[in-house]
Parts: structure tokens; C-alpha cells; sequence
């Protein structure tokens, strides 16, 4: 029944009206014994929130950067055969091990609302789940005082990056957004150096991804099948709209479904976006079109570029940004790729630059091809380095930060974070930064969906010229699912 869910650790029904007083006692900020309160060489208690795929690796992660994990969430149960046993490690002795082996001590949960009101003692969480639960999960952590660490995007909609970081705020929690690299060594480095004017005033960033690597361009729904046994499927769906269990839908392939995901720009965006984006100090832009092949009011399309035109950077003048997906060789030829004046003649081959960067910067001196895993940038001309004088270190650095920050060994990101909540020092991509560069990630989705260049009023977060794309903005939710 839509709105009436199970508790799976109690036989009474959790409805409607336990939605609300757990959100009310959450606002109330009722938190028992917080880190703070137990002394900085505590061990910070934590509940993740999604523990498949990349939940897994979030779980493992913070649990390595120092955490204790006290209770695993996952609408599949790693306890039944299906969905829930999918992708699982394997111990020495060979033998299957879930998360629950894992963490033995940890308290299973099917249904995060029902974890967090049961279980008040937890400081922080992570959120690792599709898109679409992003912004329920950690709004319901935040105001019961529990920092969030969040996957990217932050959130499925540009109203609620904007809402999240105002709660973090409100509720004075210390949050991250999941997009590790930006712990990492390669691109506080690039900021420095573009910062301390490498190339000089940028005017042009290209950024690009071979991502969607799962469908997409699909014009109607899937076949409707037997859910999995173990796959609580109408909490899967939570807020969105209902549809039909598919396994074309769940548990990978639902980022091509805009009820659920956001395509291959929300996906990467943040990951790729981000240095540039921080090198330049850029806010919202005015303006955002897309041209793209195969999007349409269900899918996000099979490849498209979008184009962002921000007022001013940190180093002056105005900045276009475009963003590329779908960057893949046919046959040996590139498609959808940056204007080759930018490139071809500097490179042997198109691989060597579409296999080994993932963004160019264009700047009144030069230009920088970037890659966020790695350190061996090239300049054109080469003898841009020439003379310059390398910047200080003047960005603080996190162990474990020497690359990506990412992984199950705990690095970067998650100490990042960790260290945050037991100093009260912000994780640098906490949500007052990494909200509105979600905003500014999904507004390229914006202009995809609309089929239309948006004109964009940042502070009242509308769309001047496309009053249609206010229900995009803005989603609504599903009955028994309505958060403010």
C-alpha cells in the first residue's frame, strides 16, 4: 500500500503520521550523546544509508577513516538471496561475506526514516543512494543534528541543493558531497596553479565523460517483472512517482531515468566540473543551453552538450563552460567531442587526449589539459611553465589525499569529513560549496529537459524565460513522501 510502509525491525506499520513526528522530533534536534560530547578521540558513530555498489565502498571508507558503524540501511537485504546479495565480497577462506558479516555489530535497517527515529545515538550518516533519496535522507539526518556525508549530486532536484544547504546551516552539522577528488592532491593543485595565473584569465572551459555507460535515450518504461526476493521495491521508489519493478531499472541502470537519476551530467558533472569550477570562484550562470540526441520526458539522452555562460570568474571576465557526454571512438573517430582546434594538432592521436584528460582550460596564455586522478598535466605552448613561479601550498591537504581520495581504504574524502565533525573545521566540499555546484550541475538537466536555452535567475531560482520548467525546479513527491 503506497504511504504505509513496514518497519522491518517491529511488527507495527510506519505510516504517514510517524513520517511527521519523526520529522518533527528530528527538527527539534533530539541527538543523544554527540561526538562533541564524547571528546574529539572518540570514535564517531555512523549509519550509512545504502550499502550496494558505491554504498559499499562509502560504508567500507568511513569505517577506515576511523567510524564505528553502528546501523546499515539498504531497501535490499543482504540477509535474502536477489538484489540484496548482488556484487558481494568474498572472505579468504572464499566463501560469500555481506555487509552484515562485515559489521557484525551493526543494526540492518530496510527503511532510513525508521533508523533514524530509532536510533537517536547516531552522529553522522552516509547517504549512498539513487538520486532520488538524497535529499530525504539527509534533510531528515540533518535535522536530527547528524552530519551527512551525501553522494554527488547532492540532491535529484535544484530546489533541494538549495534547501540542503540552507538546513546544514540551520542545523549548524558538518556535511560532504561524494565527489572524493576533491580531497585530492591533483585538483587542489590545479586550483593553486590556475589561481596563480598559469595560463592566465580563462575564458573557456571543455569538460567531458564516455559516461552513459548504462541506457539511455529509452522512450517508454520497461516491462514490468517480480521484484527480487529480499527488494523492498515501494521503498525503493520512495518519493518518486510509482513504476514497476524492472531490472532494467534497478540497480544500476536507473541513472538514464530522470525520476530517478541525472543522466551522465549528474552523474560525472561533479566529479569533472569541480576543479575549474573552484579554480575560478564561479557562481551561478545566466545562461544555459543543451543540444543532445535521444532525451525525451522519461530518459536523459544517449550523448549531449551543454553550454554555460557565467558573468565573471575570480580572475575576471566572462567564462562559457561546455560540457560534453557520450565522448566515445567509433570506429576509431571520436564523437561529440571538443572543437578540434583545441586539440588536433597537439596530440598524436584523439586517444590521447580523450583517454588521458577529461577537461581543457583555455586561458590568455595558454591552455591546461587537466585530469583529476592525475598530475602529469600538459600545457600548450610547453614553454608556458617556463619562468613561472609555482605557487604555494595554500590549500590545506587531507591524508590520505594523494590522488582521488577515494576507495575502501578510507583516504581523503572520508577523513576529510570525519575530521570535520570532531573539529568543527568544514570539509572543503561541504554543502555551502558543493550545494550551489549542484544547483549549477542540474541546470544543465534543466535545458535538456526543457528542450530550450534558460535564462536563469539564480536567487529566486527560476527560469525567466521558461516558466515550464518550475515543476523541474521544484519536484513533487509522492504521497506519504511530502518534506519541505
Amino acid at each position: 500500500m503506497l504511504g504505509v510502509l513496514k518497519d522491518p525491525m517491529k511488527s507495527t506499520p510506519f505510516n504517514r503520521r510517524d513520517f511527521i513526528r519523526a520529522s518533527a522530533i528530528a527538527t527539534l534536534g533530539f541527538h543523544i550523546l554527540p561526538a562533541a560530547a564524547r571528546g574529539a578521540n572518540s570514535r564517531i558513530q555512523v549509519g550509512c544509508i545504502g550499502t550496494n555498489g558505491k554504498g559499499r565502498v562509502d560504508t567500507m571508507a568511513t569505517a577506515a577513516a576511523g567510524a564505528e558503524i553502528i546501523a546499515l540501511c539498504d531497501v535490499a537485504d543482504p540477509r535474502q538471496p536477489g538484489l540484496g546479495r548482488q556484487k558481494q565480497k568474498k572472505n579468504k577462506a572464499g566463501a560469500a561475506e555481506t555487509i552484515l558479516d562485515t559489521f557484525p555489530q551493526a543494526r540492518f535497517f530496510t527503511d532510513y526514516r525508521t533508523m533514524l527515529r530509532d536510533m537517536p545515538g547516531i552522529d553522522a550518516v552516509t547517504v549512498s543512494t539513487p538520486d532520488h533519496h538524497h535529499f530525504h535522507a539527509s534533510m531528515l539526518a540533518m535535522r536530527g543534528g547528524k552530519h551527512v556525508y551525501c553522494q554527488k549530486p547532492i540532491s535529484h532536484s535544484i530546489w533541494e541543493a538549495r534547501r540542503m544547504a540552507e538546513t546544514a546551516v540551520e542545523c549548524k552539522v558538518q556535511t560532504q558531497m561524494g565527489n572524493q577528488a576533491h580531497a585530492g592532491e591533483p585538483i587542489r593543485r590545479g586550483v593553486e596553479l590556475i589561481r596563480a595565473g598559469v595560463i592566465g584569465r580563462v575564458s573557456e572551459v571543455h569538460a567531458w565523460t564516455n559516461r552513459p555507460i548504462w541506457p539511455q535515450g529509452m522512450t517508454a518504461w520497461p516491462k514490468a517483472e517480480k521484484v527480487p526476493k529480499g527488494l523492498d521495491w515501494d521503498l525503493w521508489i520512495g518519493p518518486a512517482p510509482f513504476r514497476d519493478y524492472s531490472p532494467e531499472i534497478a540497480p544500476f541502470n536507473w541513472r538514464g531515468y530522470w525520476d530517478f537519476g541525472a543522466g551522465a551530467l549528474g552523474d560525472m558533472g561533479c566529479h569533472i566540473m569541480d576543479m575549474p569550477y573552484w579554480a575560478l570562484g564561479l557562481t551561478a550562470p545566466t545562461s544555459v543551453e543543451a543540444k543532445h540526441e535521444g532525451g525525451n520526458a522519461i530518459s536523459a539522452p544517449r550523448w549531449s552538450t551543454v553550454t554555460y555562460q557565467f558573468p565573471r570568474s575570480i580572475l575576471g571576465g566572462p567564462v562559457k563552460f561546455v560540457w560534453y557526454d557520450g565522448v566515445v571512438s567509433k570506429e576509431g573517430v571520436y564523437q561529440h567531442t571538443p572543437p578540434e582546434e583545441l586539440w588536433k594538432a597537439d596530440f598524436p592521436t584523439a586517444d590521447h587526449v580523450f583517454r588521458r584528460f577529461d577537461l581543457v582550460l583555455v586561458g590568455e596564455k595558454g591552455r591546461m589539459f587537466f585530469n583529476r586522478s592525475r598530475q602529469d598535466w600538459v600545457y600548450k605552448p610547453e614553454s608556458l611553465t617556463n619562468g613561472f613561479t609555482q605557487p604555494p601550498k595554500s590549500i590545506a591537504r587531507v591524508p590520505g589525499g594523494t590522488q582521488e581520495g577515494k576507495g575502501e581504504d578510507g583516504g581523503g574524502a572520508y577523513v576529510e569529513w570525519l575530521n570535520a565533525i570532531k573539529t568543527g573545521t568544514p570539509a572543503l566540499s561541504n554543502f555551502a560549496s558543493s550545494g550551489p555546484f549542484s544547483e549549477t550541475v542540474l541546470l544543465g538537466n534543466l535545458a535538456l529537459r526543457v528542450g530550450r536555452r534558460i535564462d536563469w535567475d539564480a536567487k529566486s531560482l527560476t527560469a525567466t524565460n521558461a516558466p515550464e520548467a518550475a515543476s523541474i525546479v521544484r519536484r513533487t513527491y509522492r504521497k506519504g513522501w511530502e518534506l519541505a
